[in-house]
């Protein structure tokens, strides 16, 4: 792969671990709100979260201020190893023209199908941190609980319970859920991205080489994901966070198939979309945040590397 194939993860994860710092309290408050009234339908369950700033002030209010940066260690790690991959692998894809039709030109086609592999790669690398991660947020004061409470006290000390109780295969548990999350989030993110980018510096919007052309990009990119991602994201946080039996099997969804009929079933359509304002106000600022430091990073160390000109 060699020293600049490395450099495009290790930039990918700089660019979206710096963005999942200023983005975690809303992951923290849609983690919440996608397990309230987890498979009770509308009315039969009590509403301790009922929009995206009340869920924020209410977990300031009742666990406190820093309780906000619930799971913020493997939140971080996660981005910076799954988001890495998945961005270094696009990067690459980009790079060895598979994104490019035979006119050399932008394929959308080709964008989605490296997007999508990209956050496949991505979603299987990142898992075990991303399980930890999520039922760490979950975890709150029993007059606001919501979904299973796990006992982890940190993220060294789930990923040891896990791995003790359930073995190395237990720390991919839900990995399904993941897998089709990050495929569908990632085509959506990284094809709308790319195109739009490539439309706005061929429309000469702005001069060339802006920030801007990458911020209207990835604006684009933050709205697909957030239309295309969210029921996957609720599936995939229930999956995550539901209590095991000793064998390691969900107590409560048989899999990837079981856990959107019973959400279906149960909750209705409007189940999937549990999280919804708090999943828009943080994916559109992460996504937003992601793809312009990553951009930014890239063009910083494509001028670095470049060779100095002796005058």
């Amino acid at each position: 792969m060699g020293s600049h194939g490395a450099a495009e993860f290790l930039l990918g994860g700089m660019a979206t671990s710096l963005a999942g710092f200023f983005t975690n309290p809303l992951e923290v408050a849609k983690t919440r709100m996608q397990l309230q009234g987890e498979l009770k339908a509308h009315g039969q369950y009590s509403v301790h979260y009922r929009n995206s700033f009340h869920a924020l002030l209410t977990i300031a209010r009742t666990d406190g201020v820093l309780a906000l940066q619930s799971g913020l260690v493997p939140a971080l790690w996660y981005q910076f190893f799954m988001n890495g991959v998945r961005l270094g692998t696009y990067q690459i894809q980009i790079n060895l023209g598979l994104t490019k039709d035979e006119n050399g030109k932008n394929s959308f086609p080709r964008t989605v199908a490296a997007g999508a592999f990209a956050g496949c790669v991505g979603s299987v690398v990142g898992s075990p941190l991303y399980l930890v991660k999520t039922q760490l947020q979950a975890k709150a004061n029993e007059a606001i609980a919501v979904g299973h409470q796990h006992p982890h006290e940190s993220m060294s000390h789930g990923l040891k319970t896990i791995f003790q109780e359930h073995g190395p295969l237990g720390l991919w548990r839900g990995l399904n859920g993941a897998i089709v999350r990050v495929t569908v989030g990632s085509a959506a993110q990284l094809s709308t991205f790319s195109t739009a980018k490539h439309l706005i510096e061929d429309a000469k919007v702005f001069k060339p080489d802006s920030v801007w052309t990458t911020l209207g990009a990835s604006m684009v990119g933050g709205v697909a994901v957030v239309m295309f991602m969210t029921p996957f994201d609720v599936v995939s946080t229930r999956l995550y966070n539901q209590p095991v039996c000793h064998l390691g099997q969900g107590k409560h969804y048989a899999g990837l198939i079981d856990c959107f009929l019973k959400i279906f079933h149960l909750e209705g359509v409007w189940g999937f979309y549990k999280g919804w304002g708090p999943a828009y106000l943080r994916i559109g600022p992460h996504t937003t945040l992601c793809l312009v430091i990553w951009d930014q990073l890239r063009k910083f160390y494509d001028k670095w590397k470049q060779p100095a000109v002796i005058s």
